[in-house]
């Protein structure tokens, strides 16, 4: 039987992204770390769960394997975002900024996003093409005409 992708642009990455460990695993690589055991440590996962994740993730693009062998240790693998997992960056921000807006955590943000140039605090925002700041209110989601979406062709 033949697999068909959604035509949703939101359910095809929700195909790759869609489990709590998978978003933690891309937040923690975004944090710099690549080796299974801090993966595991760091986020206080069972290690076949975070083995299946970390295979999931190498085959679906959003981090690549790397080989590496410590002095006098076996060879092991680390992970290394791609890409596709650096664009995650994004995504994984306006998840922060929206769960410290209204899941705030009583003592606070645990972290910040900031600009590496000038160290400002940063914000995740919709912009135009010439970097504008646009509000959330006045963004609208406008389908394609004639895809799938575009909801004046249903009966």
């Amino acid at each position: 039987m033949t697999e068909t992708q959604p035509n949703c642009s939101i359910a095809r990455t929700l195909d790759l992204v869609s489990d709590r460990w998978t978003f933690l695993i891309l937040r923690e690589a975004h944090l710099g770390t690549t080796r299974f055991a801090d993966f595991r440590d760091y986020l206080g996962i069972a290690p076949n769960i975070l083995a299946n994740r970390l295979a999931a993730m190498v085959e679906s693009g959003l981090l690549e394997k790397h080989e590496y062998r410590a002095d006098g240790e076996r060879t092991r693998s680390s992970y290394h975002l791609t890409p596709a997992g650096e664009d995650l960056k994004l995504v994984l921000a306006a998840l922060q900024q929206w769960g410290d807006t209204h899941v705030p955590r009583k003592a606070g943000p645990t972290v910040l996003r900031r600009d590496t140039r000038s160290n400002d605090v940063v914000r995740v925002a919709f912009t135009t093409p010439d970097g504008n700041a646009v509000p959330p209110e006045n963004v609208t989601f406008e389908p394609v005409p004639k895809g799938p979406a575009d909801r004046s062709t249903w009966r």
